[in-house]
């Protein structure tokens, strides 16, 4: 796979759009796939805030959701307290020419001892034929004691060929707690970089979980700083790639301090001649004593020709700690199979259903319900197809009749 700088490289072949589009109601063009929960759409459409009268909403418990460039001229202290969470990571390439060039984005701001009860939902949407670049920038700050969950999601309509550049940073103060998820299905032509940075302050809660279900070229780069002390991330991810798909996942968490856990749970299934690559780097600093830090990376390798690079990391200075980390590649299991097999069913689908029981233990950790319910079922559709375009691999023909999942998942 290339570099940051090799990708650089190409983003003078891409057309920044630098005026928004003429408002039209996001519903007259999208449907989305995770809908029905509830949740406060923030749309973006070729890289702009979708808004009919106001770029920023103030609600009367103090939160503030809408476009990043609103804010910089409405709070600009509150933007600059934001930044600063950019300020601690080493930022690529990529990153530094989002700085420069990024269009618009989402601003959410939660005030001390506010607990959002619904989920604020950013959609980012393409509909265009031209060969686009998308620079956005979030910013989202929750301040001490404060709760939210945040659904990011990429997709597109009409399209020619993208390039997205995200950057998302995110501040948690005190006690704070995000849920944060992140869906990608996304064409065949879209080169998608998604670069988060997470600074937790003591006793904060993070949790992420990322599920690419298509892309031409994704990756998923994450940062989280635990500063100070009994801070929490949970990151988990899910990979389902076929054809000549690419994806990357980059997770680094830094324990810069004592009393701090970290857990990492990323899974994949590779088909055709698809790639995946994972690089998870758990530093602990020296006075980070009385660390627990756990990272897996499980593979499932449908074909010869897929391939998975994964290398798990640990960097580790101080002495009173509890790490581990491992990584599996491997084919479905030769006797769950027999077991599905003796029981009647045919083995195209007993492949598909060892497959669905892997790829759910992901949607499992999903604390909304309805999110949860609507991602399992459009990882099974992935599996069965019903999400792309393409019917010639593994991953997607089904039995004559169609594909069914007969079988609790949790008793394979």
């Amino acid at each position: 796979m290339k570099s940051f700088a090799e990708y650089t490289q190409q983003l003078k072949n891409y057309r920044l759009q630098l005026q928004p589009d003429p408002y039209q109601p996001v519903e007259e063009y999208f449907t989305c796939q995770v809908a029905n929960m509830g949740s406060v759409m923030l749309p973006l459409l070729n890289g702009w805030y979708v808004h009919k009268d106001s770029q920023l909403t103030l609600y009367p418990d103090g939160v503030i959701a809408g476009s990043l460039k609103a804010a910089m001229t409405q709070y600009p202290e509150l933007v600059q307290a934001s930044l600063k969470t950019l300020e601690d990571h080493k930022q690529d390439e990529l990153t530094l020419s989002n700085k420069e060039q990024f269009t618009d984005g989402i601003f959410l701001y939660v005030p001390d001892n506010v607990k959002v009860e619904k989920p604020f939902q950013i959609v980012s949407l393409v509909n265009s034929r031209e060969d686009l670049l998308i620079q956005n920038r979030h910013l989202i700050h929750l301040g001490q004691n404060a709760e939210l969950s945040v659904i990011q999601c990429d997709d597109s309509t009409k399209y020619g060929k993208t390039f997205l550049n995200v950057v998302t940073a995110i501040t948690l103060n005190r006690q704070a707690r995000l849920h944060y998820y992140k869906t990608e299905n996304k064409e065949a032509e879209s080169l998608l970089f998604n670069h988060l940075y997470v600074n937790q302050c003591a006793e904060s809660f993070f949790h992420s979980n990322a599920i690419t279900f298509n892309a031409g070229y994704v990756c998923n780069d994450i940062h989280v700083n635990l500063n100070e002390p009994f801070a929490e991330a949970q990151l988990y991810g899910l990979y389902l790639v076929d054809k000549t798909q690419q994806c990357e996942n980059r997770i680094k968490v830094s324990h810069n301090c004592p009393d701090c856990k970290s857990f990492q749970l990323y899974k994949g299934i590779m088909d055709d001649e698809a790639e995946a690559t994972f690089h998870g780097h758990v530093v602990v600093q020296p006075d980070a004593q009385r660390t627990n830090a756990f990272q897996t990376n499980r593979n499932i390798l449908l074909t010869d020709k897929a391939k998975i690079n994964t290398q798990p990391f640990l960097e580790i200075y101080a002495d009173d700690v509890q790490c581990s980390h491992g990584a599996t590649v491997g084919q479905l299991d030769d006797e769950a199979l027999y077991y599905l097999r003796t029981r009647g069913i045919g083995e195209r689908s007993a492949r598909k259903l060892l497959m669905f029981a892997f790829a759910n233990e992901i949607c499992q950790h999903v604390e909304i319900q309805a999110l949860k319910d609507r991602l399992s079922d459009m990882v099974q559709r992935r599996l069965n197809g019903e999400l792309t375009i393409c019917d010639q691999c593994m991953m997607h023909n089904a039995d004559n009749g169609g594909l069914i999942f007969p079988i609790d998942p949790s008793k394979l």
